[in-house]
């Protein structure tokens, strides 16, 4: 089914109850009863009212949470380099931080049953911080059901993941518990200290100067006065450099830096 009532969707999203932020997940053990997760071949479950509360941690704190219903999910195969620890007592289909949640969807399944994710939501309630929608694309038509799903998303405060197999979606898992509690900056860019390379960053901000370019004008001219005070027929003469690049460069160089 790849079109889907807006009203229905709408009325759904309305007695969903949305995260607030911040968020504070609940860690005390509680008396649950486990919500069914989804997976490929899983069968959609009608019981959206249960008691829930985020359950203890891992006994190995480098395992990832794995909900029992995901037993023979084929994405569990690519998970190789964390441990896994099935559990009863978690709302997610898989815990992969303190803060840190996934909901596994096939687009296949969800397009069979388009109210399973809603009432997944409904049921995880205001539970993590970081809430992972990690959709497998497994149909040959999936812009329809990703476009509701995106909204969805949007609405639930998730951050949706698209895998094309199931090794993938496993290695997004997987990665997601890896980097757990690695530092911001990981994937920051560099900032260069080094002023030689600060020099060809800059000029390599100009396109379509490339890092080689730039290497080879700083050694013919000895420094960045003289790259900017040559001539564009000058400038042309540099190996490598050619017309297009002098005069696009030159003209850029000879730009002034205020607007009168």
């Amino acid at each position: 089914m790849d079109d889907f009532d807006d009203d229905s969707f709408n009325d759904v999203l309305g007695s969903m109850e949305m995260p607030t932020s911040p968020k504070k997940p609940k860690v005390q053990p509680s008396t649950i009863q486990p919500v069914p997760a989804a997976t490929s071949t899983a069968n959609s479950s009608n019981n959206t009212s249960a008691s829930i509360t985020v359950a203890k941690p891992a006994s190995n704190p480098h395992s990832v949470l794995v909900h029992s219903k995901q037993r023979g999910n084929p994405i569990l195969k690519s998970i190789q380099n964390v441990p896994l620890e099935f559990r009863d007592d978690i709302v997610p289909d898989y815990v992969v931080g303190r803060t840190s949640c996934i909901l596994f969807l096939s687009l296949k399944y969800h397009n069979l049953n388009p109210d399973y994710i809603c009432q997944r939501l409904k049921a995880l309630g205001k539970m993590y911080e970081l809430r992972v929608l990690l959709v497998q694309v497994d149909t040959p038509e999936p812009h329809n059901a990703l476009k509701s799903l995106t909204r969805i998303s949007l609405l639930a405060d998730l951050t949706m993941m698209l895998a094309w197999n199931a090794e993938e979606a496993g290695k997004i898992i997987e990665t997601y518990k890896q980097f757990e509690k690695r530092p911001p900056d990981l994937i920051m860019e560099r900032v260069e200290s080094n002023p030689h390379q600060k020099l060809v960053a800059a000029l390599t901000n100009i396109k379509p100067v490339n890092k080689t370019d730039a290497v080879t004008l700083l050694q013919t001219f000895g420094n960045l006065g003289n790259v900017i005070t040559a001539s564009e027929e000058r400038l042309s003469q540099v190996m490598g450099l050619g017309p297009r690049k002098a005069k696009r460069l030159f003209k850029t160089l000879q730009e002034p830096f205020l607007n009168k």
